[in-house]
């Protein structure tokens, strides 16, 4: 690791018999770091602090944040190897996964540095002659996130690029897993001017804790989350005290569909793709196959063939493409989700096994009927269990038959199956023979208990702004 690698490690850790957050590489099992655990007191100290900046940097024109904003992704893509070997020690995921994330993850900053121009408003056509009618949109204010260990970068930048754009300050509690990535992303965007008080990191041993605070503190206005729906569904309920602004990205069980006319082998390349990156601890992975009957033993033996080329292990290790999982709990759910498919007749296709420290096996599974618990959960592990069906109607009954709404998938060359599918299916995000969706450009949400809000797009700055509707009588 080199300048910025260093630099985080020495600006962000500290020893172990303080009272810190030991950081832990899952592929060996060591500590790496050290973070502070904030007392609660200084986290309303970081809140009152961010209040004050946030009105300072409001005042700023949109072209000056717009211009640190540059700045910010210039340097993240000038350390972006550096960032990328962080994330991989911390995280797990292979070194070019982490690399890609973190070009994702800049690409945001990118995005709203542009959109903090375009924040436009109105004007309206006035009922009577003596009225002008405009609106205006501004910051909401002091917002807060919390963000998630599986992408510890573009989960943070995908949020704050938007809230600095608009003129907000922004207060992100990263997972205690993965906090290394997020003290250098935000070391660069002080490296590029913005100001230190405006972007802040903040962790305690309680994420809980730091939730509580979030939730009820009067001056945060806007609360983002990406995590379960289980607690992203709490954080709703407490937030609800003080009225706050929520958005949610929460769980999702993505269907991946293969219809009989599909290029097999690209769909095949797209469930790889959708299933196994980040070994698949992503919320829009594909969490269950559906393969029409006639191309499924095609599909099955080809996806095995793809499966059993990958390599498992260290992500720092070259040529590695599944890395370990994120913690012991995240193993034994994953392993008990495959034994207790087995007991209820799924057949192991390929995989399956411990192969220790944190490893599994990527694991394909036949015989598998809409009954079983395993097309109700979301997986969060390299595990693809495959399930028949005969006709259309039949797999939209199954396709959306989840409490979560997230992303879905399906492969056809038929133009109007694919648009018909495409506007039957549930959910916010649909890739139409493509395994990976996600982009700066568009919009990322769920629908049911996926969430609401979204990401991206000319739709994420909305997020952290409202809107103002003047009216000039007497004119």
């Amino acid at each position: 690791m080199d300048c910025i690698a260093n630099k985080t490690l020495l600006n962000a850790t500290c020893g172990p018999d303080d009272d810190a957050i030991a950081v832990i590489n899952p592929a060996t099992d060591t500590v790496i770091g050290y973070i502070p655990s904030l007392q609660t007191s200084d986290i309303h100290d970081v809140i009152e602090k961010s209040k004050v900046a946030q009105k300072l940097w409001a005042a700023r024109p949109a072209a000056e944040r717009a211009k640190l904003l540059t700045r910010w992704y210039e340097l993240v893509i000038e350390n972006s190897d550096d960032l990328a070997r962080i994330m991989t020690l911390e995280q797990g995921k292979p070194l070019t996964e982490a690399k890609g994330e973190i070009i994702y993850g800049a690409s945001f900053i990118q995005w709203f540095s542009e959109e903090a121009k375009r924040t436009y408003g109105d004007t309206i056509p006035a009922p009577t002659d003596n009225k002008r009618l405009m609106t205006i949109k501004q910051p909401v204010g002091v917002a807060a996130a919390i963000t998630p260990w599986n992408f510890p970068t573009a989960m943070i930048t995908r949020k704050a690029a938007p809230a600095l754009a608009a003129g907000c300050s922004f207060i992100t509690k990263p997972a205690n897993q993965t906090p290394l990535s997020a003290y250098a992303i935000t070391e660069l965007a002080y490296q590029a001017g913005i100001p230190q008080d405006l972007l802040v990191m903040v962790n305690n041993h309680s994420s809980v804790a730091v939730g509580d605070i979030f939730c009820s503190h009067p001056d945060i206005r806007k609360l983002s989350f990406t995590g379960s729906t289980q607690v992203g569904s709490q954080l709703i309920k407490q937030c609800a005290d003080s009225v706050k602004r929520t958005s949610m990205e929460l769980g999702g069980n993505a269907p991946f569909i293969v219809f009989d006319d599909a290029d097999i082998d690209e769909a095949v390349k797209g469930a790889i793709a959708s299933k196994f990156r980040n070994a698949g601890q992503t919320c829009v992975c594909a969490n269950r196959f559906y393969v029409q009957d006639s191309v499924y033993d095609q599909f099955v033996d080809k996806f095995v063939d793809a499966v059993a080329a990958l390599k498992v292990g260290n992500g720092i290790e070259p040529g590695v493409q599944i890395g370990p999982l994120v913690d012991s709990k995240a193993k034994e759910n994953v392993l008990g989700y495959i034994t207790q498919a087995k007991e209820q007749g799924a057949t192991v296709a390929y995989g399956g096994e411990d192969l220790g420290g944190l490893f599994v096996q990527p694991t394909i599974l036949t015989d598998i009927t809409q009954d079983m618990d395993i097309v109700q959960t979301e997986i969060f592990g390299p595990v693809a269990p495959i399930i028949r069906f005969s006709e259309d109607d039949e797999l939209i009954t199954k396709a959306n038959d989840t409490i979560y709404g997230l992303a879905s998938y399906f492969y056809t060359r038929t133009l109007n199956r694919a648009f018909h599918i495409a506007e039957q299916l549930e959910f916010g995000m649909v890739g139409i023979n493509e395994g990976i969706i996600s982009n700066e450009v568009a919009p990322f949400g769920g629908v049911k208990q996926s969430g609401f809000g979204r990401e991206g797009a000319k739709q994420g700055i909305d997020e952290y702004m409202s809107i103002k509707y003047l009216c000039f009588g007497g004119l």
